[in-house]
This record gives C-alpha cells, structure tokens and sequence, in this order.
C-alpha cells in the first residue's frame, strides 16, 4: 500500500501553533501516515523544536502530486497559503483555527485531535470553492503573468497620492471608465474579506457568482456588481493614467502594472477543494464572526 502523506502547515510565530504542529504530526505517524512540511515552515519550526528537523518535506523527498491531504494549523490567512501549496494537486485543505473565528476554518483547536483521526479513516466530505484566473496582459495583449485566487484578485493604485484611471469592462463590452483608489473582483469565498470592508455584498458560499466593487471611484455608476460566475472581468489601465497600479491576488501575490496593462479575471476550470467534517453552517460563522445580535428570534432552526 502506498504511503499517505499528509501536509502541515503551520508557522513558528506562535508557542500554542508549534505545540498543535508537533501533535498532529506525531498522530499522523502514530497512525501509519507521513506528515510532510513545506519548505519554510520546516525551516522556521526546526528551528524553534528540533523535532521537526526530520519531518519530511515538500518538494525535496514528496512531491504535490503525492499529497492526500493538507491540515492547516491557523488562521484564513494560513489557510490561503495552504491552497497555493498544494494548487497544482487535488489534495484538500482542513483548516484548524488557531485563533480568532475565521470563515475557512474547519474547526476550533479543541477539537483538533477528533479531527485527525477523521482523516486517518478519510472521514470526511470535500467541498469545491469557485476560485478565480487571473491574467495580465501588456499593453500588446500579451501575456505577463498569470496566477490564481481564491478569495479575491485587487487591482490598486500604487502609490498613496494618485489615483488609477480604469475602465471596467464585462463579458468583452465596456461598462465604465473612472477615478478610483482600485477594483476588487471577489469569488462568495472571498465575499467576507476586502470585498466586504470595500461595501461589497455577502454571497453564500452555495452561490457561483463574482462579485466586482470599485474602491473610492469618483464616478456616479460605482456600485458592487455581482455577475455570473461564467463571466470575464476585465479591467484595462487607461493610458493617461498619471498613477501606477499594482494586482494583488488573495493579498498574497502581486504584479505591477503600468498604463496600459490589462487584467482579466474569470473563473478557474480548477476549484479549491476545501475538506469538511460538518455540514458547512454559513450564517452560524457570520453571526460568530460580526458579533451579530440574534437575541429574540424565536424560529425553530428548521426553516420558515
């Protein structure tokens, strides 16, 4: 039988994550798996705890493709590196929050032990999250970069004194062209992270849509779009634009962009797969997560 290798993430920052680390990796070779580390995260928590010096890692003795699964030690933040790593497989992400309440995360640390063995047994459902493909083109249409998102691609401006002049455009026809501060163009993943703080809706994960929100435009048409997830997004630097623009993807990976560069943005024919152990409870994370008063309801839980 072939060996299961299961990926940890996990950082070195945190006494309480490089503790959660060492258990689960004992667990899963208790159990006859081998845990794998990524690269940096081998490095930095060998050197925190010589323990993980021997733990096999990514890339040098198991390959992505090897991967059955990742357990992610954090927070959504960890969770996104996690997807990147393990992007060019079908491995799933369980997340195991760490920390504050996150919208990714599977579970609380508390439970982190019942949740290993679940995987151990492979007890568990995968859920697919539309996920985003990003490209940019140059101002000859070629193109300059490529990559992926899962919670949002941002086109900003870059520096703090000058605006981006864009022009919007949406299944091959353009929409508008204004003065803005940037664009999100977020998955319903992504729909409570920077497309939330930038006014943008709050999309069910059980949603395909992209939702699409300037950032500060000095235009009358700049609302939040949401559109179908089918659909291509693209954004064009205007070349008169006195400012510089940056895309980010998932806060995580940039590009520059001069006047000129263009972004499109659709779905990717490769979700991210995300390992569940209970069924998903979307509103029960929004209410934890925003605090919301909830007090007097008097429904029953099982719809109208």
């Amino acid at each position: 039988m072939n060996e299961r290798n299961i990926l940890v993430v996990a950082h070195a920052r945190r006494t309480d994550t490089v503790e959660a680390a060492r258990r689960v990796v004992e667990a899963l070779r208790e159990a006859g798996a081998r845990p794998v580390l990524a690269g940096d995260d081998s490095g930095d928590l060998s050197a925190v705890d010589s323990f993980f010096a021997d733990v096999d890692v990514l890339g040098d003795t198991v390959t992505q493709e090897d991967l059955e699964l990742a357990i992610v030690l954090g927070g959504d933040g960890t969770i996104l590196r996690a997807a990147e790593l393990v992007r060019g497989c079908s491995a799933p992400v369980l997340g195991i929050n760490m920390g504050h309440v996150g919208f990714l995360a599977e579970i609380d640390r508390d439970d982190m032990d019942a949740a290993v063995r679940r995987v151990i047994d492979r007890d568990y459902d995968v859920e697919e999250r539309l996920a985003l493909s990003v490209r940019v083109k140059d101002a000859d249409g070629a193109v300059v970069y490529e990559t992926f998102a899962l919670n949002e691609a941002t086109v900003e401006k870059g520096s703090r004194e000058r605006m981006i002049e864009v022009v919007l455009e949406i299944d091959g026809l353009p929409l508008s062209s204004f003065g803005c501060d940037g664009m999100v163009v977020s998955t319903p993943t992504g729909s409570t992270a920077y497309n939330f703080s930038a006014g943008g809706p709050v999309i069910w994960p059980t949603v395909e849509a992209i939702a699409v929100v300037p950032l500060s435009a000095h235009a009358l048409f700049a609302k939040p779009l949401v559109v179908s997830p089918d659909a291509a997004v693209a954004i064009e630097m205007l070349d008169g634009t006195t400012g510089s623009g940056i895309l980010w993807c998932d806060g995580r990976r940039s590009h520059d962009l001069p006047p000129g560069a263009r972004v499109v943005v659709r779905r990717s024919s490769r979700p991210v797969r995300l390992a569940r152990l209970h069924t998903a409870e979307f509103t029960n994370r929004l209410v934890r997560k925003f605090q919301l008063p909830v007090a007097g309801w008097r429904g029953q839980g099982g719809g109208a």
